[in-house]
């Protein structure tokens, strides 16, 4: 469930992979719905769903900053229901999902390209959770987006025990 870390092509990536006990189109609308992201993303999200499409990722205030924040990006791969990659910022964000258990259920292959090293534990920890709530969702307990300040501590602390690299600013 812990994901990993790693430098490829000389840029810091995560890696997560989870098996979801859910089919594979269940998955896709998921992580290409607004709707469906907004119970589980880190911030709502409007997207032309296209290759090229622009996409933005809207902070209420609070979570990001003091006023809102919005972030823009652009979808750079798309494949239904097999592979989404966008731009999230300054880091590259991969879905790829492959059917399982004769598509009962579905494997995610989650991958994240920094933009920074020292984002690795931070980052780590917060797609943690938000990969936790995308299964939250999908078993039918709704929206799973609240922080848990003690739970993501915990959280962190192992990401930095297994070695990710640690150094930006985290929440408090």
């Amino acid at each position: 469930m812990f994901g990993t870390y790693e430098t490829i092509d000389a840029r810091p990536t995560l890696q997560f992979e989870r098996r979801i006990g859910h089919p594979i189109e269940d998955v896709w609308r998921a992580i290409t719905e607004p709707d469906q992201l907004a119970q589980w993303f880190p911030c709502t999200v409007e997207l032309d769903l296209r290759l090229g499409g622009r996409m933005s990722f809207v902070f209420p205030p609070g979570t990001a900053a003091e006023e809102a924040v919005t972030m823009l990006g652009s979808v750079t791969e798309l494949d239904p229901p097999r592979r989404f990659a966008f731009e999230w910022g300054e880091d590259h964000l991969h879905f790829a999902l492959e059917p399982a258990d004769g598509g009962a259920a579905c494997l995610l292959r989650f991958t994240v390209e920094l933009e920074a090293r020292d984002k690795a534990a931070r980052d780590g920890t917060g797609w943690h959770q938000c990969l936790d709530g995308l299964e939250t969702l999908l078993d039918g307990g709704g929206s799973s987006r609240p922080y848990d300040p003690d739970a993501w501590r915990g959280l962190y602390d192992e990401y930095e025990r297994r070695g990710f690299p640690t150094g930006a600013a985290i929440p408090e």
